[in-house]
This record gives structure tokens, C-alpha cells and sequence, in this order.
């Protein structure tokens, strides 16, 4: 079960406590079992400052407490506070990546139910998508729409996702997908051929959802299979 441990801070020293951070970061580079860290600080007092620290395990935050270097660095930084940092130990019931969550939504509603109305409740209304396979390079919410109608009827893809990262408001997704070409793909008939291709996306995240994404798949791969181009 993933474990949180949050450290309330009282301090006049911010730059301090940030330059400790640094420090126990780079101190502790291969030996830490934290795997995510954020610092804030309260708008309604700016000496309130709270760290969020994320370990796999409340097992993996006792190996990572117990590391020289992070005595080390704990003892300066309760040095730093204005009084002794308070602890919560945290127990994860819950964890949901909300921006996880709409594009998950996309692959599966548009990709692969061709739900593509749903695009309007999964994107925002200026939308733009970027391909390099498209003749103008980027295009907006109906042009999307429009341009998976006419792929999903050429190809009729099924889409997995092999991997999605979160980062901020950004998720990139490493997908592979399947399918036959039953008809016109970028100027080529029908060869009623099968295909299997994978791709990568990112997508930028805004209110829930969808702001922006870029997109590159194996076309070049997927028009070898369909005898289109020599391997």
C-alpha cells in the first residue's frame, strides 16, 4: 500500500529549507525510497510550509528515514524551522490520476466504442491536435471528429494502451494498435489486409479535460504490412 508522510513546517527561512531539499535530493541519489516529493507553502502565511513526501510503503519510508544522509539533513532542516516539524503518517486509500483517467477515457470511447461525440465532453472546446501526418499539421474539435470517422472506417483500429505517464497536466501514452484495411488510407484503396502498428501520444490536460495532444504512429510501418511500400 503506498504510504505519504507530510511534514508541517513553521519557518522564516524558506530559501534554507529549499536549499536542504537540494541537497538530501542529491545526497541521497540512488539510496532514497521516496519516489515523489512536493513542497508548498500556505497563501495565508508565507512561514507555513507543508512537504508531501510519497514512498511505495510505509515498510520502504522506515528504510528511507534510516539513511545517514537523511538524519543528516533532518536535523538541519528542524534547525531551520521556527519550532519542531509536526508528522503525519499517511496510509493511501485512494489514489486516482485524474488526467489519467479522461485520456483512458479518449482511447477507450473514441478508439475503440467510436463514440466520437463523446470527444465533446472529453475535450475542451478549442482543442488542437497535432500530427505530422495531417496536411495542415494541427486541427481543432470538429476536424478531429471528422478525421477519426473517416480513419476508424478505413482501418476500424483497436487500440491498447501499453503504458501511460502523468506528469502535471501532461499524460503521454505508449499504445499499440490493430486492425484491417477495409478502406481509403491516405490515398491508398483498399487491400482488406491486417495490420498491427504502435504509437506514442502526449496530451495536455486543462479542468478535466483534453486541451491539446500530439500524436505519432508507425505509419510507415503500417503501409509496409499493407504492401503499399517495400520493406
Amino acid at each position: 500500500m503506498t504510504f505519504v508522510q507530510v511534514i508541517d513546517c513553521k519557518t522564516s527561512r524558506v530559501d534554507e529549507l529549499n536549499r536542504l531539499m537540494d541537497s538530501w535530493v542529491e545526497a541521497t541519489q540512488g539510496k532514497r525510497t521516496a519516489t515523489h516529493s512536493i513542497v508548498g507553502r500556505d497563501r495565508a502565511d508565507s512561514a507555513h510550509v507543508v512537504e508531501i513526501v510519497e514512498f511505495p510503503s510505509y515498510e520502504e519510508a522506515v528504510k528511507n528515514s534510516r539513511l545517514p544522509e537523511t538524519d543528516r539533513i533532518f536535523q538541519e532542516l528542524v534547525a531551520a524551522c521556527d519550532q519542531e516539524p509536526t508528522f503525519t503518517d499517511l496510509d493511501v486509500l485512494r489514489d486516482e490520476q485524474l488526467n489519467e483517467t479522461v485520456v483512458r477515457d479518449f482511447f477507450e470511447e473514441v478508439a475503440n466504442k467510436r463514440n466520437f461525440d463523446a470527444q465533446d465532453a472529453l475535450c475542451t472546446p478549442d482543442y488542437q491536435e497535432h500530427d505530422p501526418t495531417l496536411p495542415t499539421g494541427v486541427i481543432g474539435l470538429e476536424e478531429s471528429k471528422a478525421a477519426n470517422r473517416k480513419l476508424h472506417a478505413a482501418l476500424g483500429p483497436v487500440v491498447t494502451i501499453e503504458n501511460l505517464i502523468a506528469q502535471g497536466d501532461l499524460v503521454s501514452a505508449r499504445f499499440s494498435f490493430r486492425g484491417r484495411h477495409t478502406g481509403e488510407f491516405q490515398g491508398v484503396a483498399a487491400t482488406d489486409r491486417e495490420f498491427s502498428a504502435t504509437g506514442h501520444a502526449t496530451f495536455r490536460c486543462r479542468g478535466g479535460r483534453i486541451a491539446e495532444s500530439w500524436w505519432n504512429t508507425d505509419d510507415l510501418g503500417l503501409l509496409r504490412q499493407l504492401g503499399v511500400v517495400e520493406a
